[in-house]
């Protein structure tokens, strides 16, 4: 709106032109968004349900028992106006921010549920929002795509993008939600996501001379797509204040879902999709690991196999179990789970040692991935 507005008032003011800096819409929108979730939030999440804990995990998993949960929900409604304000936008935008508070509405609604969303109830759901996100970005990109280590850029067909980039926009969402099972850890690791990918945006894809250089396309419109990165990463950081281990408030399902779509949103915007294993690396592993376990256990039953879990097996059965069934079954997933359980770290190391490995990460494997061409 701003945006629009500058050649308006710019005939009253010399420096309403100022609207259409990129730079000052950019910083606006990630200050006030922040600063607005975090004095209003407080007031609005007595409106929220209140969390269930997760017995299966014993007494650590009930801590969050009886705090408002699906917090999300109000951190993205605050953020939303924001996003009006600052945001130039266009048919693509408008429309992947509709898929992405669908999916959020559909996460607080699971939130709500006394009885938990099935998994393909929750699967469908996340598909349909995917796919819509993936065709909004075909519909701004035109299907431009460049991988690692090749120089050149191709054009994929909608038949082919659509579907393939959904299934992608799956994963990082579904990763990204379960990676919320730590006070901060979700918020924390998607919000450095979210920064670095806004930079890489702004200042690489945005700009020409360095988008030149590193052989990457240019898209002048890479900066619009930072300031919708950067706004909702200043409202989650609000939320983040309160979200502190302890925590007051969670954002469950309504907030990661949210998160994580952005994230592939913004992975995909850069016509890479691979660019995904160098700004959420951890979140990946961490929740991704997951699937990929689900996965490989289907597939050794397909095998003829046994995967019953080991608590279900004779102590000679697990004697003689395969050794891969018996390796995929050693690591818990989340992986977060699996250091609280078997690592015995606290939530604050979970946190800090998480964030610090994805710090780490991030820019080993950007290199990697986009100087190496």
């Amino acid at each position: 709106m701003l945006y629009l507005l500058a050649d308006t008032l710019e005939k009253y003011w010399g420096p309403f032109r100022l609207l259409r800096s990129h730079a000052l819409l950019l910083a606006t929108g990630t200050m006030l968004a922040a600063l607005v979730v975090l004095l209003l939030l407080p007031k609005l999440w007595r409106f929220s349900p209140h969390d269930h804990g997760k017995a299966i995990l014993g007494k650590d998993g009930m801590v969050s028992a009886g705090k408002p949960t699906g917090t999300g929900l109000w951190v993205t409604l605050l953020v939303l106006p924001i996003l009006l304000l600052v945001l130039p936008l266009s048919v693509p935008v408008l429309g992947m921010l509709f898929c992405m508070y669908v999916a959020m509405v559909c996460g607080y609604l699971d939130d709500r549920s006394e009885k938990p969303w099935g998994q393909l109830r929750k699967g469908l759901l996340d598909a349909v929002v995917c796919l819509g996100v993936a065709y909004f970005v075909w519909s701004a990109l035109g299907g431009q795509v460049w991988v690692p280590f090749v120089k050149g850029e191709w054009v994929m067909p909608w038949w082919a993008y659509i579907p393939s980039m959904g299934l992608a926009l799956f994963v990082v969402m579904n990763a990204t939600n379960c990676s919320d099972g730590v006070d901060g850890l979700a918020g924390t690791l998607t919000i450095i996501s979210l920064l670095a990918l806004a930079a890489f945006l702004y200042l690489v894809i945005g700009y020409r001379p360095v988008a030149d250089y590193l052989l990457v396309p240019h898209n002048y419109l890479a900066v619009r797509w930072a300031i919708l990165l950067m706004t909702v990463a200043g409202g989650f950081a609000g939320y983040l204040w309160w979200n502190a281990e302890p925590s007051k408030a969670l954002m469950g399902d309504a907030g990661s879902r949210f998160l994580g779509l952005l994230l592939g949103a913004g992975v995909l915007v850069t016509g890479n999709p691979f660019l995904i294993f160098a700004f959420a690396p951890v979140v990946l592993v961490n929740g991704g690991g997951g699937m990929v376990k689900i996965l490989l256990l289907r597939f050794f039953r397909k095998c003829g196999l046994d995967v019953r879990p080991p608590a279900e097996l004779q102590p000679e059965e697990r004697k003689n179990r395969n050794v891969l069934v018996k390796a995929v079954w050693k690591v818990r997933f989340p992986l977060h789970d699996h250091c609280k359980k078997e690592l015995h770290w606290t939530n604050a190391q979970v946190l800090m040692r998480f964030v610090l490995l994805q710090a780490f990460l991030m820019p080993l494997v950007f290199v990697l991935l986009v100087k190496i061409r």
